[in-house]
């Protein structure tokens, strides 16, 4: 297993992606069709699917998706059985310094940037931080929001994102800087959707929630807003 110290953070993953922005952030592509997941597992549980129906998602905490970032050709086979991936959620914690922000935003647009090229349907994750990470600020662009293209599909995670005043109000504030930014056609949603966060967006586009992995063993299947 390669160390990703040892080859420039698997810059061979990306020798043939685009690239958007001074940061040269990969760019996962748009899909030529919005494929709506019927259900959502994560990559940890995902061994437990019986037909592969669901979407593989990565909504778990860092070290327990840590493999697939070290060694993703291994994955390869399994991840193609599902009809979707989402790309990996690498955490933008609001007290990160910002190159590290900037680096796991990397690390999500270039493990989905790879995965796309060998054939399988990825939707980008959308991991936003504090105002630096979904505004301009000293840099040329919100650099939460490189390397997805407008108009398309994304995802975004709330669990775990929106607990206390003060993340609640950078998860809303980041959450209406990327739908201005990206203008998606649909946004999937992973945990819960407070009226206070999104009952004012709702209208601007189509979301689709999904549970979390313990709640959905109730209520399995999306839920469209």
């Amino acid at each position: 297993m390669k160390l990703i110290i040892d080859d420039g953070f698997r810059a061979d993953l990306v020798k043939d992606a685009f690239f958007e922005g001074a940061m040269e952030i990969p760019i996962i592509k748009k899909p030529e069709k919005i494929v709506i997941p019927e259900a959502l597992i994560p990559f940890s549980k995902r061994k437990r699917s019986n037909e592969h129906k669901e979407a593989i998602h990565f909504y778990e905490h860092d070290r327990v998706f840590a493999p697939i970032i070290m060694d993703v050709e291994k994955y390869l086979d399994e991840i193609k059985r599902f009809p979707a991936v989402i790309s990996p959620d690498c955490s933008l914690y609001v007290d990160m310094p910002l190159c590290l922000q900037i680096a796991n935003t990397y690390m999500n647009r270039a493990i989905g940037a790879y995965l796309q090229s060998k054939g399988i349907y990825v939707i980008p994750n959308v991991r936003w931080g504090d105002e630096r990470s979904y505004t301009t600020c000293e840099l040329p662009k919100k650099f939460a929001f490189l390397g997805i293209e407008k108009h398309s599909i994304v995802s975004i995670g709330t669990y775990g994102c929106i607990q206390g005043k003060e993340y609640r109000r950078y998860f809303y504030e980041g959450l209406k800087a990327m739908l201005e930014e990206l203008e998606p056609k649909v946004v999937l949603v992973y945990g819960a959707m407070p009226d206070d966060i999104f009952e004012e967006v709702k209208k601007t586009t189509e979301f689709v929630q999904y549970y979390d992995w313990i709640s959905s063993k109730k209520s399995p299947k999306a839920v469209f807003s």
